[in-house]
């Protein structure tokens, strides 16, 4: 786990190359075909190498959810077990890991009719105002989901109208679930914020040099693609989508890429502060020596390198 730009799929690679392992993604915006360099997807050379499971795998039309996620996730993992080997699991998207491990709320299936009203209503009144809604509704739910997230917002007050219960209140009354595998977690992130920021600026650059505009175009001509939806709310593809419907100069669509990934991380980061029993590298030092070396104490019995 770690931030973006942390260098997460790096060490995955290395490891991959020493030990009996198949990669699973676990990335909200990897599984979106068609989006590859604003996603930073694992080029054609690295997945001969070290093959992903869950990229690619829905059209940027489509929805996912952490539910789903989980689903396909042990779908997978009982796959590579069954092969002799062991599932390690790599990104950024610290819902999916939480869902993964934790389960989720037993939570309505969404109504594409309430979803449609209250993306116009996110259209017309603005997300300040949803925001202050769900925090009337649910002050528990509007304090822990961020004032700049439309996705969870909307998905919050969807719950509220198709069960007549706060999301809060589902939530408790959930019932837990099993998670039938023993965990290393492994984070991978730079001790100080100023490097990882300019981690963060030097790449989005570097998008833009491999035709990360060009990739937002096409995908645009598609013609049935929409800023409000959740491929398109993905960070960089939002800022890029703005620029290109002239709501943004060039100059203030990199600005505004390079900061939302800088408050992505940031949030990242708080989650992972939160999250018990994390390994946290020295980025500083030999880090694939220290993630060998945690593997193979915590499974000396078994896992043995390749």
């Amino acid at each position: 786990m770690g931030p973006t730009a942390s260098g997460k799929t790096a060490l995955a690679v290395e490891l991959v190359e020493r030990l009996p392992l198949e990669i699973i993604s676990v990335d909200s915006a990897l599984i979106y075909r068609g989006m590859d360099i604003g996603t930073a997807k694992p080029d054609q050379a690295t997945l001969r190498i070290a093959p992903h499971r869950l990229i690619d795998i829905r059209d940027p039309s489509e929805s996912y959810s952490a539910a789903a996620f989980r689903e396909d996730a042990l779908t997978e993992m009982a796959e590579i077990t069954r092969a002799g080997k062991v599932p390690l699991l790599v990104g950024g998207t610290m819902l999916y890991f939480k869902a993964l491990e934790e389960g989720l709320s037993d939570l309505p299936e969404a109504d594409p009719g309430i979803r449609s009203r209250l993306e116009q209503e996110l259209g017309r009144l603005g997300l300040e105002a949803l925001h202050q809604r769900l925090s009337c509704l649910d002050p528990a739910a509007g304090g822990r989901i961020h004032a700049n997230d439309p996705q969870r917002i909307l998905r919050a007050l969807e719950v509220i109208e198709i069960s007549g219960k706060t999301l809060t209140e589902l939530q408790q009354g959930s019932v837990g679930h099993t998670f039938p595998y023993s965990v290393l977690k492994l984070v991978r992130a730079p001790l100080e914020r100023s490097l990882l920021h300019a981690r963060i600026e030097r790449r989005f650059h570097e998008m833009l040099a491999q035709g990360f505009e060009r990739e937002v175009r096409a995908l645009m001509r598609r013609g049935d693609l929409s800023p409000a939806m959740p491929s398109m709310r993905a960070v960089g593809y939002r800022q890029m989508l703005s620029y290109l419907l002239g709501e943004l100069s060039r100059e203030e669509m990199i600005e505004r890429g390079i900061i939302a990934t800088r408050q992505l991380a940031k949030r990242q980061f708080t989650w992972l502060r939160s999250c018990r029993g994390c390994h946290w590298l020295d980025d500083e030092g030999d880090v694939i020596k220290q993630a060998l070396g945690l593997i193979s104490s915590r499974f000396k019995s078994f896992f043995i390198p390749i």
